[in-house]
């Protein structure tokens, strides 16, 4: 994404393109950029969250951890999409785990000051709420289909 014209940025693409430039704006107000290398981890399930970032440049693989073996890898997600919603829900624990996977340049945005904003906006918080209620979906249903397809045995239609 541009540094000069950051609103311009999320408006173009992913999810964020829904919100308005002014809450764009809002929400900028409260991100840095962040860069990060390949094998970096952004964040493991169960721990606290506190931040969802925007992907700039780069690559990051969205996990399931496994019991034994490797995890089951959910989603690849590249520039523009958008990375974690379990800062926005109680308990505030990340429900996947997120691996950088090719280099990132990525904005991070402060979990808890959106939350305060919301609280103090109402259509801002709407408008959130629908964002990543739509995120959420998709990337449950993307866990889901992974799972169906690694767990199933030889042969299972």
């Amino acid at each position: 994404m541009s540094s000069s014209d950051p609103v311009g940025e999320l408006q173009g693409r992913g999810v964020l393109a829904a919100l308005s430039p002014a809450q764009l704006r809002q929400l900028l107000t409260h991100a840095r950029e962040l860069q990060l290398g390949a094998g970096a981890t952004l964040f493991h399930q169960g721990d606290a969250a506190d931040r969802f970032y925007v992907l700039r440049e780069g690559a990051v693989q969205i996990g399931v951890p496994a019991i034994n073996g490797p995890e089951l890898e959910v989603q690849s997600l590249g520039p523009g999409d958008v990375i974690g919603w379990s800062w926005l829900i109680e308990p505030y624990r990340w429900a996947f785990d997120a691996r950088v996977t090719r280099d990132a340049r990525l904005l991070a945005f402060d979990g808890p000051k959106i939350i305060a904003e919301c609280e103090r906006d109402p259509a801002l918080g709407y408008a959130l709420f629908k964002v990543f209620a739509g995120l959420m979906s998709t990337r449950l249903q993307a866990a889901r289909t992974r799972m169906m397809e690694s767990w199933a045995p030889p042969g299972w239609a």
